[in-house]
């Protein structure tokens, strides 16, 4: 993949071959975040499971404590009380039956859905739709849930969702550049102690294997995997 001038200027600002603290890489990090819109800071880790098996899953929700900056659109797929619920709870859409055929009409101009359990058969109808798209309501990422307010408030206030993807990689967003380092960091760690948490009994030998920062449109950042 052939990169412009900044980008290559910007990996010739550090040590790409050296593992960083993480505050010395959330630093660097930040110094290369200079296109002209707010960039986003990612977080990629690359874990010692073999996803293949289902006792090394590696999956869950962790609600960041600055947010990630970004506007999410909250989709609610409910009916009575629970719909009249959401609408209060501030989600920007709600429906049932008629949401479903917007759905399958080609329509997703929303980030999250979340449903109350006794939608899912109706919901099953657009598995197709939402599954490869990492929109489909799961019980173990909250979303599948009768407490619609908080499901709702969590979201909003920043609640992100990892899980591996077929290379054994996860990917979160942390915030943008201008949260600064501290706060920056204080999500990295939520993060790192989540993914702690739920290190699969049948893991075995070194868990993180690789830990790289980056923003939007800069280089990665290698990060330190003991702590």
């Amino acid at each position: 993949m052939r990169h412009g001038k900044r980008y290559n200027g910007l990996v010739k600002s550090f040590d790409k071959l050296k593992a960083y603290s993480p505050l010395e890489a959330i630093e660097t990090v930040l110094s290369t975040a200079n296109a002209k819109f707010d960039e986003t800071i990612e977080l990629h880790v690359k874990l010692g499971v073999d996803g293949r098996n289902a006792d090394q899953q590696v999956r869950g929700v962790v609600v960041l404590p600055h947010g990630t900056g970004k506007s999410v659109k909250v989709l609610v797929i409910a009916k009575g009380d629970k719909a009249d619920e959401a609408v209060k709870a501030g989600a920007d859409y709600v429906g049932a039956e008629e949401i479903i055929a917007k759905i399958q009409g080609g329509w997703l101009d929303f980030d999250v859905a979340i449903t109350t359990p006794d939608m899912m058969g109706l919901v099953g109808r657009i598995a197709r739709v939402l599954g490869p798209k990492g929109l489909m309501p799961n019980p173990k990422s909250g979303t599948v849930t009768m407490d619609v307010k908080k499901a709702i408030a969590d979201v909003k206030a920043g609640k992100v969702e990892y899980r591996l993807d077929k290379t054994n990689n996860v990917h979160v967003i942390l915030g943008k550049a201008s949260f600064g380092k501290e706060k920056i960091q204080d999500n990295y760690n939520t993060v790192i102690e989540a993914l702690i948490k739920a290190k699969p009994a049948a893991a075995k030998g070194q868990y993180f294997k690789n830990i790289a920062l980056s923003s939007s449109m800069g280089p990665g950042v290698k990060v330190l995997t003991t702590m």
